[in-house]
Protein backbone atom coordinates (compact mmCIF):
# COMPACT_ATOMS: atom_id res chain seq x y z
CA UNK A 1 0.00 0.00 0.00
CA UNK A 2 1.07 3.54 -0.72
CA UNK A 3 -0.27 6.86 0.59
CA UNK A 4 0.48 10.22 -1.06
CA UNK A 5 -0.66 13.72 -0.31
CA UNK A 6 -0.99 16.00 -3.34
CA UNK A 7 -1.34 19.74 -3.88
CA UNK A 8 -2.34 20.42 -7.49
CA UNK A 9 -2.09 23.93 -8.93
CA UNK A 10 -3.15 25.57 -12.17
CA UNK A 11 -6.66 25.90 -13.54
CA UNK A 12 -8.02 23.08 -11.37
CA UNK A 13 -11.11 24.60 -9.77
CA UNK A 14 -14.37 25.10 -11.64
CA UNK A 15 -13.52 22.35 -14.15
CA UNK A 16 -14.92 19.30 -12.31
CA UNK A 17 -11.54 18.15 -11.02
CA UNK A 18 -12.87 16.80 -7.70
CA UNK A 19 -15.66 14.79 -9.31
CA UNK A 20 -13.31 13.52 -12.03
CA UNK A 21 -10.74 12.42 -9.45
CA UNK A 22 -13.36 10.74 -7.26
CA UNK A 23 -14.71 8.71 -10.17
CA UNK A 24 -11.22 7.61 -11.25
CA UNK A 25 -10.10 6.77 -7.72
CA UNK A 26 -13.17 4.60 -7.15
CA UNK A 27 -12.56 2.75 -10.43
CA UNK A 28 -8.90 2.17 -9.54
CA UNK A 29 -9.53 1.02 -5.97
CA UNK A 30 -7.80 4.05 -4.43
CA UNK A 31 -9.09 5.38 -1.11
CA UNK A 32 -8.74 8.89 0.28
CA UNK A 33 -10.23 12.31 -0.36
CA UNK A 34 -10.04 15.43 -2.52
CA UNK A 35 -10.96 19.06 -1.77
CA UNK A 36 -10.60 22.57 -3.14
CA UNK A 37 -8.36 24.95 -1.21
CA UNK A 38 -9.05 28.63 -0.68
CA UNK A 39 -5.83 29.47 -2.58
CA UNK A 40 -7.22 27.96 -5.81
CA UNK A 41 -5.37 24.64 -5.61
CA UNK A 42 -6.79 21.15 -5.15
CA UNK A 43 -5.56 18.95 -2.31
CA UNK A 44 -5.87 15.18 -2.23
CA UNK A 45 -4.85 12.15 -0.21
CA UNK A 46 -4.46 8.94 -2.20
CA UNK A 47 -4.07 5.56 -0.50
CA UNK A 48 -4.05 2.13 -2.07
CA UNK A 49 -1.94 -0.29 -4.05
CA UNK A 50 1.23 1.51 -5.19
CA UNK A 51 0.56 0.88 -8.90
CA UNK A 52 -2.99 2.27 -8.67
CA UNK A 53 -1.84 5.36 -6.74
CA UNK A 54 0.88 6.00 -9.35
CA UNK A 55 -1.60 5.53 -12.22
CA UNK A 56 -4.01 8.04 -10.66
CA UNK A 57 -1.14 10.46 -10.08
CA UNK A 58 -0.17 10.22 -13.77
CA UNK A 59 -3.81 10.89 -14.75
CA UNK A 60 -3.88 13.93 -12.45
CA UNK A 61 -1.01 15.48 -14.39
CA UNK A 62 -3.48 15.81 -17.30
CA UNK A 63 -6.69 16.26 -15.30
CA UNK A 64 -10.19 16.48 -16.74
CA UNK A 65 -11.15 18.37 -19.89
CA UNK A 66 -10.81 22.09 -19.21
CA UNK A 67 -8.14 21.72 -16.54
CA UNK A 68 -4.62 23.04 -16.94
CA UNK A 69 -2.39 21.41 -14.34
CA UNK A 70 0.68 23.53 -13.65
CA UNK A 71 2.31 21.65 -10.75
CA UNK A 72 1.72 18.72 -8.44
CA UNK A 73 3.52 18.74 -5.10
CA UNK A 74 3.79 15.21 -3.68
CA UNK A 75 4.53 14.14 -0.14
CA UNK A 76 4.12 10.97 1.87
CA UNK A 77 0.60 10.74 3.28
CA UNK A 78 -0.94 9.02 6.26
CA UNK A 79 -2.91 5.87 5.37
CA UNK A 80 -6.67 6.38 5.46
CA UNK A 81 -8.66 4.57 8.13
CA UNK A 82 -11.69 3.63 6.05
CA UNK A 83 -11.97 2.49 2.43
CA UNK A 84 -13.58 4.71 -0.19
CA UNK A 85 -12.89 8.05 -1.80
CA UNK A 86 -14.74 11.24 -0.82
CA UNK A 87 -15.02 14.89 -1.78
CA UNK A 88 -14.40 17.15 1.21
CA UNK A 89 -15.50 20.75 1.70
CA UNK A 90 -13.16 23.58 0.68
CA UNK A 91 -10.41 24.27 3.20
Amino acid sequence: MSAKRLVITGRVQGVGFRHWMTTRAERMGVSGWVRNSADGSVEALLDGPADAVEELLRACRRGPAGAEVRTIEESIGEPVEAPGFTMRPTA
